[in-house]
């Protein structure tokens, strides 16, 4: 890989500095108009439309009647997958599970705030939720356990999974394991804008929810983008991406491993090595086409068009606070560190989905094995948003109780608050009005 883009930072401008940070998902204007007809026709005629797209779209050899993966399916998907990747989902869901449940908060709590007043939280499952679990490069029992492991332990009361067929109509066996050890029942072969839209509105066998989760193409970003008035869309997932932090002390053999393992996603992700060390990069560099031989066609391909691409590359920094000045500006989905001593740039970084630390914590392992959650927010969403978890299945209710001793501290407050702010009705329930009214 001889045209790899290398960039020295200190001598980009504004813009390219920017365009470095630009995703597949920046624009996603040339999808509007493909994914708002099928939106429509998904709302208007229900299974038909899904069947349709079903041959047209999952390209699925015949026109699927019942979308609903059968208990026989699953049974033989138990039969059927191989006994160590049976063993492995068991043991990485056992991992996920742990990790998510003592996430969990307090099912309910109250603080006295005052003598006489009190207020708390109650915390409630959402009731729908659908997952979306993709297909399009490849099969993700991974992403199957990651979204549901989370909704059942929050206790989601009905979770369903929405993913793509594969040509002759099944699922992949080992999502359809994994989604059983996780508990979840209901699965359902569509996907793309089309699975969004059956997940907003519903259609005659698939029940319509009040959120989506799970990362998918552009596609599936832009449908949620236009679907968002009528589910809640949650985490934006997109393609994958990476930044490798690599300093002066870094192996660069062991960081070209790292860069490569988002970078062979597929051609609309976006990977880079950063580091303030020519010699490192260099290593790096150099190590590709050992790694590549390693590697089949489809995934060398896809390593190639990101790193020699417009999202993808080697960044040489003057020093590493320049470097972090660039991963919080990016705020990448993930971020591995390469360092004698990661832990002291802990605090600098700012903006990240994932941040694993040091040469034997690859991004593999976070997203296969290690516990929390591989739906992590991308597009620079990593400045507001947090990786998938029980959060994201819950709600919370506030609760106040008040006694008259309560009463007597705070209502002078409210009433002089609504005073202020024009509101007579306010005004009225916390004065005088309300004594006379309570009075037998």
């Amino acid at each position: 890989m001889n045209n790899i883009n290398i960039y020295e930072y200190s001598n980009l401008s504004k813009d390219e500095v920017n365009n470095l940070c630009r995703r597949a998902e920046s624009d996603l204007s040339a999808y509007y108009q493909v994914v708002e007809n099928i939106i429509e026709n998904v709302k208007t005629n229900k299974n038909k439309a899904l069947k349709e797209y079903s041959m047209t779209l999952d390209k699925v050899d015949k026109a699927l009647e019942d979308f609903k993966v059968t208990d026989t399916e699953i049974s033989l998907a138990h039969e059927q997958v191989d006994p160590e990747m049976k063993n492995t989902l068991e043991f990485c869901s056992s991992n996920v599970k742990k990790f998510h449940t003592k996430q969990m908060p307090k099912k309910e709590w109250m603080i006295e705030m005052h003598p006489g007043v009190y207020a708390g939280e109650k915390i409630e499952p959402i009731d729908t939720v659908a997952l979306y679990v993709p297909r399009g490069k490849g099969s993700f029992p991974s992403v199957a356990m990651m979204t549901s492991i989370p909704a059942v332990v929050a206790g989601v009361r009905k979770p369903v999974i929405f993913t793509p067929p594969e040509v002759d109509g099944s699922i992949d066996c080992a999502t359809l394991v994994a989604a059983s050890i996780a508990g979840i029942k209901d699965v359902y072969k569509i996907g793309g804008a089309q699975a969004i839209a059956a997940a907003a509105f519903g259609t005659e066998t698939i029940p319509k929810c009040m959120k989506i989760v799970g990362p998918g193409s552009p596609w599936v970003a832009a449908a949620k983008n236009k679907l968002s008035n009528f589910i809640d869309t949650g985490t934006p997932a997109g393609p994958s991406e990476a930044i490798v932090l690599a300093d002066k002390t870094a192996n660069g053999k062991v960081a070209c491993l790292d860069l490569l393992i988002e970078a062979e996603h597929g051609p609309d992700s976006s990977a880079y090595l950063i580091t303030d060390s020519e010699t490192v990069a260099n290593e790096a560099i150099s190590f590709i086409p050992n790694c590549l031989k390693k590697m089949n066609n489809e995934r060398i391909d896809y390593a190639t068009k990101v790193l020699c691409g417009p999202r993808g590359g080697v960044i040489i920094v003057k020093d590493i606070d320049q470097a972090i000045e660039f991963i919080n500006l990016y705020a990448p989905e993930h971020l591995q560190v390469h360092s004698s001593e990661p832990e002291k740039y802990i605090n600098k970084i700012q903006n990240a989905g994932e941040i694993m630390l040091g040469e034997y914590a690859p991004m593999s392992i976070a997203n296969f094995t290690l516990g929390p959650n591989n739906v992590i927010p991308t597009s620079s969403w990593s400045r507001t948003k947090s990786p998938l978890g029980v959060h994201d299945f819950l709600k919370s209710t506030s609760i106040g109780k008040i006694n008259q001793t309560g009463y007597n501290k705070l209502a002078p407050f409210a009433k002089k608050f609504a005073e202020y702010e024009g509101f007579d009705a306010h005004a009225n329930a916390v004065s005088n009005l309300r004594i006379e009214a309570m009075k037998k």
